[in-house]
Parts: C-alpha cells; structure tokens; sequence
C-alpha cells in the first residue's frame, strides 16, 4: 500500500511542459477576404482537433501537445486543403485556400469516410454529407455495423447489445436517457464514430455487447450554447416529447445540462396458445401500457491545470406507468371460458452520481484516471389480477406487490503508459458492490378477502462483489503489423437469500478473460483483422428477483435467483477494403447459455383429481450456443455526396443444444402434484438481415435531404422457437433552416415488423405466441441550436457503474 501511495504520488507531481498556442487566420487566397466557418481540423497519431473560423476568419487552439500534424480545411464538410505542419512553440499562421463559393466537384477528397483500424471501424463523420443537419441518433442508424429495427435500441451486425461511449468513456445515463441524449445532439459536432464489435480487456462490458465510442470535435471557445427539440410521434397512440440541452464554458469551468420529459403510450395484440395432442389452450388480447418519462442531468467539469481535470456528473430519471391494462379472452379445446384482466401502476426513481479526476504524466499521452460512482435505483409495481367466467365458475382474483431497490458502489482506477516506441501499455482494476431488496408480497381473493399466499410472497436479497484486474499491451510490430493483447481477471463473491424459506445459496467463482487482436496493413487499400476474446455475461438484476408476471392464470413470467453467469468466447476477422467495402465473419460459442424457456407441464389436485395445464415461461441456463455469421457490406457516396449508401447483408447459422428438466424456483404446496414436461433445445438455423440505407441531398444549398431505408430479417431459431420474417420500410424528409431543423419520418410503413414464434417441441408439445406492436409510426420534429456553436463541451466521463446499468 505504501509503495502504491508514493506511486501516485510521483505520477500526480508530473507536469507537462510542451503545451502551446497555435492560432491563425482562414482567408481567400485572390481577395485576402475572411472566412467565417471554415473548419481547422488537426490530427496526428495521439490527438485529434476541430476548430471553426470566426466570423473574421479566425481560429485559436489553446494548450495542445507540441508535435507534427496533419492540417485540413473543411468547409461544408469537403476538404478543401491539406498540410502537414510542425508545431514546436507558440504559432499564428495564415492559411489562403480558393474561395468555398467555387465548383467543389473539381477538389478531390482523398481522406477516407469508412476505414478499419486497430480494434475498431471509424466512421469519419465529418467527410461524410449525412452529417449535415441530423441528429446523433439518426447518424447512428445509418453508420455501417449499426442497425435499429425499433427505434429505441441500437445493434452491431444485428446481433450484438451496444454501450455508448463519447471519447473513449462511458456515457453517465442509463439506455433511454442515453437515446434521448442522442437525439438531442447535432451531428455537425461529431468527428467520427468508432465501432468496436469485439471490445478489450480493459472495457467494462457483459459478453456479446459492442461498443459505439462517438468522438466529438474539440473546440475550444468560452461561450454558451444549447438545442430545444419538439416531437410529436403519432402510432396507435399519440406521444408528444420533448427536449433541451444548456452547455457552459468560462475557461477552466465547464457546465452540461440536460432535460426530457415525453409521453409515450404503446398498445401490443397478443395471441398466445399451447398445447398438445389432448389439447389447446388460446388467450387474445392486447395490452395498453401509458408512460410518462422525466429526466435530466448536469455535469461539472473543473481544469485544475494543463495537466489535471476533475468532474462530477449526477443523472435523474422518473418513469411513471399507472393504469397499464393487459386483458385476455381465454379458452380451452375452443371452448371460451373466461377472461382476465390486469390493471398496473408502476414507478422508477434513478439517481446516479459519478466522480472522476484525470492527470496526464507526460507529453506523448500516457494518464492516470480514477473515477468513484454510486446508484440508487427503486422501481415499485402493484397489481391486481382478476379472472371474470363466461360460466358458472367462481371469480377469481389476486394482488401483487413487487418493489425492487438496488443499490450500488464502484471504484476503478486505470493508467494508460505510453513509450517513445510507440508501445501502449493499459493497467487498470475496478471493485463493483451491488445489493438488491425485492420484497414481492401476493395475496389471493378467499372468501371475499384477500389473503397472503405464503407460497409466492418472497423477501428476496442478493448481494455481488466483483474485483476486476485488467492489463494490456499494445505495439506495432512492424511496418504494417500490429497486435494488442490482454487479459481480464474477474473475482466474483454472491449471496442470495429468500428470507425464512430455508433456501439460500453463495457463489465464488474467479475468470481469466483473454484477449488478442492482430492487424496486417495489406497496402493503403485494404487490410485484415484478427480478434480473439472471452467474456462473461451476469444475469440481469431483474431476471434474479423470484417473482412471477402473470398474464392468465395458467400462463405467466417466472424469473428465477438460481441462474449463473455464461461465458462467451468470441472469434472474429475482418477484411475491409478501399474505405468502402467491408466483410466480418465472426464465431461465437457460449457455456451455459441462458434464455427464456416455455415449460410447459401440469397440476393435480389430489382431493379432487382435477388436473390442470400451465405454461410458464421461465429465465434459465440450458446448455450450449454456437453462432456463425458472415456479414459484407458497403458505404459509398455518389455524385459528389449527393447520394450516400450504406448497405450491408448478414448470413447467421445458430445452433441450439440443452434441456431443461426441472424448475429451481418450484416450492411444493399441500394437496397439490406438478408434473413438468423436459424442454429439449437441439435445432439449428440459418437466416439472413438485410440493411439498405440511402441519403439523397435534394438541393444545391444542402438544406434539403431525403432518407429511404429498408431492413429485412428472415425466420431463425430462438430458445423460444421459431421467430418469423420481419421486415420495414421507412422514409424520411429533412429540412434545414440556418439553425433550425424539421424532419419528418415514416417508420414500417407497411405494417411488417410485427413478432411471429412457432415452437414444436419433439414430445408434441407446442406453444405459440403473434403479437402486432403497432410500429408503423410517423415523428415530426422541430429542433432549434442557439448560442455559440464553437464552445467545447466538458470531457465525457466513464462511469464506474455504467456495466451495472445495463443489467438493471
């Protein structure tokens, strides 16, 4: 400890002495004129930096690493000159380029929009014309590797879950904060999107989940500036929103705030039946869940010094859902003989506070950074079930409580060496503590009165420790070979107890996580990749807490404490080739995969000798999951960025193999008998996603844009079953007034993303479910940027508890 104490203490007294100026002026090179606007971008192997001229053509960057870089001189986002330049001391420059108002066909633009790079694809935004008056979220949608098929989440290749980072940290919000983050933040500030499928050692990420690091320009002008945004989203219901951002810089002090709130009402059609030879049972219904969403955030960021930042971030989110309604008709053999009806009220409270300090210990990029967290997460949910009879049979109903509280506290601390050999070395270590309180109450309608179910009211508590150590090392091997290789050790310690049922359970269990990439430059055109990586994956906070959702009486969500962690193994290679065109061909196995498993079985009365079927579709470990896939793809532009196409298409082989015999979650009760029929998973698919993205500039003066974009998934195999085609077409228009923004967008116009499984199992058994969510959908919306558009926003930070979020 001491040792460690007198380290930090060397690293913190370390300054850095090469910090300068360089400041100059953007002018036409016949009239000597200014020009205003004109983007100074620098870049080297260690920095990338932005700048806009001023309205008399002038541009400043303050406190930058003395070095060699490379110059441009964007405007409208087409190079117009390149440089590269030394700068050693303090420097003003001049900079005459032709006159941006001349015939921009004739400049040839040499940078590449889409290319590969060490671990990661780089999307260069700033070269690219869809940039021009979108939002982030919507630049998203049509970066290649990202896809969305709802609107609310985000892909890689289709098939990966997706952790935003904004310069290399982790984003302080949770996933639809996040989208709503996203959508407020105009693409013209972005530089480039980094796309990472197969993420490091030293990213704190579950298996199967990608990383989108969005690299923001760096401005560095004092100022204020923000955006308000308008929605109004018309589906089966209409859903108005809205949104503002406030940014702050005066100059070591940077402010960021944010604020939301929106309505958003969905409806979803559901027909679900099962059965077997002997008989079917069908429940039809819909169900209509209201949401009203407020949140916000502010972020603190202090320069201490050329060398030295700390910041303090603190993130809300409140989601109301009251009089949510789920009703069904039920019947057996097609005989109707009830119908049921769920009215809910929940809640959520998010409060996150996060606090980081940054040092840089020399001048070629090495840096300590440690960042503490805490989490306060609180969801409440009541409920009443009621079952109405077509027939003589007795009413029925039931009541639930299901609270859950999480709590959580996360440290980690990493130090990024860099040597003069251009050797990276990355050591870093986190410790995550999390406990979670679910103390799910039910009762039973007996008599008239309401009585606790002794069975099913449950006082849950889990707790989790995780200590991550992580280490990497990164060198360019050669002229045009390169390697990074790491490992991450994961020390694990969980407790859970369903208090005063006797049934505990402790877990300790350590991981070693490899990691390897290998990249070979061909030539300048094109280039192949080598990644090899394991990862573990927890189950979610939600799936742990024993409680069950129930859609009819016989048919209903049963989520389970005893599940385990899965570990992945990823391999992957990628062949880019000339900045445009692209193939990835991945193989992923899993152990001890999880999923949602239909059990179907049956219950006896033994006084009565009345039987009676379920299906509970319960959260477990099965056995094994092998996937394949084989994805080319395409990012052109055409016409001189008239058109700009993003396509790609995805072949995905999967297979399926395990059973499932028992229910770890089943508890006796007197005069009762279960039966459970075994689940056996041994299928495999084949299928194909398609993705056809196009941005066609309407207008010489760039204000005009239309989108038309379609996306395709054929039928494949699921732990569920079979899930049917689906498939949307949508069209966008965009307007552009100097500072304000109007687009119009029509979602799944022909109504064709709706969910179809099929599930046939061996022993004859079978369950089904189709359910019509109503995505065909049209969004206008109004935004409108104000203040100083070259301020720079406050550093982004990596949360120590961002993993923990997206298993909430």
């Amino acid at each position: 400890m001491r040792n460690t104490l007198l380290l930090l203490i060397l690293l913190c007294s370390i300054s850095i002495s090469a910090q300068i100026n360089f400041s100059g002026k953007l002018v036409d090179d016949k009239t000597n004129s200014p020009i205003s606007l004109g983007e100074i971008y620098l870049a080297n192997n260690e920095t990338e930096l932005s700048n806009l001229t001023d309205e008399n053509g002038k541009f400043t960057f303050d406190q930058i690493p003395a070095g060699i870089y490379e110059m441009a001189v964007l405007i409208n986002f087409d190079t117009i000159y390149k440089e590269k330049i030394e700068l050693t001391q303090n420097t003003e420059k001049q900079i005459k380029i032709s006159s941006p108002n001349v015939d921009l066909k004739e400049v040839v633009v040499s940078k590449k929009i889409f290319q590969k790079k060490a671990d990661r694809f780089v999307f260069d935004v700033s070269n690219s014309s869809i940039a021009k008056g979108n939002d982030a979220f919507h630049l998203l949608k049509q970066t290649p590797l990202v896809s969305t098929t709802d609107g609310k989440t985000l892909k890689i290749l289709n098939k990966s879950d997706v952790i935003i980072y904004i310069n290399g940290r982790k984003s302080n919000m949770d996933n639809e904060a996040i989208i709503e983050m996203l959508k407020n933040t105009p693409s013209e500030n972005i530089q480039k999107i980094e796309i990472i499928t197969v993420p490091g050692s030293e990213f704190q990420v579950e298996a199967n989940t990608g990383v989108i690091n969005i690299v923001m320009k760096k401005e560095t002008t004092n100022g204020y500036n923000g955006s308000v945004r308008l929605v109004d989203n018309q589906g089966y219901y209409n859903n108005p929103s809205m949104n503002a951002s406030l940014n702050f810089r005066k100059d070591k002090l940077t402010i960021n705030t944010g604020i939301y709130t929106g309505m958003y009402k969905s409806r979803e059609e559901i027909d679900l039946s099962n059965g077997n030879q002997n008989f079917i049972t069908t429940s039809k219904g819909y169900i209509a869940d209201p949401n009203t969403n407020f949140g916000g955030n502010i972020g603190l960021d202090y320069e201490l010094s050329a060398n030295q930042n700390i910041g303090l971030t603190y993130n809300y989110r409140y989601n109301k859902s009251f009089d949510a309604v789920f009703t069904f008709d039920n019947s057996y053999n097609g005989v109707l003989l009830n119908r049921t009806t769920k009215t809910e009220d929940a809640q959520i409270r998010n409060h996150s506070l996060n606090l980081n300090y940054e040092i840089k210990t020399d001048t070629i990029g090495s840096k300590l950074m440690t960042n503490a967290s805490v989490l306060f997460y609180k969801r409440g949910m009541e409920s009443i079930n009621e079952t109405f009879p077509y027939d003589n049979s007795e009413y029925q109903a039931l009541r639930q409580f299901i609270p859950q509280k999480i709590d959580n506290i996360s440290l980690n601390a990493d130090y990024i060496a860099k040597t003069k050999k251009e050797n990276t070395w990355l050591f870093g270590a986190n410790y995550i503590y999390t406990k979670t309180d679910n103390d799910t109450k039910q009762d039973n309608l007996i008599n008239g009165n309401f009585t606790p179910d002794e069975v099913f009211t449950n006082h849950f508590l889990y707790k989790e420790n995780i200590l991550g150590l992580y280490l990497t090392f990164e060198r360019k091997l050669s002229e045009k070979l390169s390697g990074k290789i790491g490992t991450r050790v994961e020390i694990t310690k969980t407790e859970g107890d369903i208090i005063g049922k006797n049934n505990s359970f402790k877990n300790n269990y350590t991981n070693f996580l490899p990691y390897l990439t290998l990249n070979y430059d061909i030539n300048k055109s094109n280039n192949l990749s080598y990644t090899f990586s394991s990862r573990v994956k927890r189950p979610a906070f939600w799936e742990l807490n024993p409680a069950r959702t129930y859609l009819t009486p016989t048919n209903y969500l049963q989520n389970n404490p005893f599940m385990s962690s899965s570990k992945y193994y990823k391999q992957e290679l990628n062949y880019p080739l000339k900045g445009t065109y692209f193939l990835n061909v991945d193989f992923e196995y899993v152990q001890d995969a999880s999923g949602q498993i239909p059990l179907q079985g049956t219950v006896k009365n033994l006084a009565t000798g009345e039987t009676t079927e379920f299906l509970r579709y319960i959260r477990m470990n099965y056995g094994d999951k092998k996937t394949v896939n084989a994805t080319i793809g395409l990012n052109k532009e055409l016409y001189n960025g008239i058109w700009n196409m993003s396509y790609s298409a995805t072949f995905m082989y999967q297979n399926y193999s395990g059973v499932v015999k028992s229910d770890p979650t089943y508890i006796a009760q007197p005069g009762l008998e279960e039966t459970l029929y075994p689940y056996v998973l041994n299928s495999s698919s084949t299928s194909a996603h398609l993705k056809f993205d196009n941005n066609i500039r309407l207008s010489a003066n760039k204000d005009w844009f239309l989108g038309v974009n379609y996306w395709y998934l054929s039928s494949f195999e699921l732990e569920l079953g079979k899930l049917g085609q689906q498939h949307s077409f949508d069209v966008n228009l965009k307007k552009i007034w100097t500072n304000w923004t109007v687009l119009f967008e029509a979602e799944n116009i022909f109504d064709t993303a709706n969910v179809q499984i099929t599930n046939n199992e061996p022993n004859g058994n079978f369950n089904n479910l189709y359910q019509k969510n109503y995505r065909r959908q049209f969004t206008l919306s109004v935004s409108y940027k104000f203040g100083n558009q070259k301020i720079k926003k406050s550093r982004d930070i990596n949360e120590a508890n961002s993993t923990i979020k997206s298993r909430l």
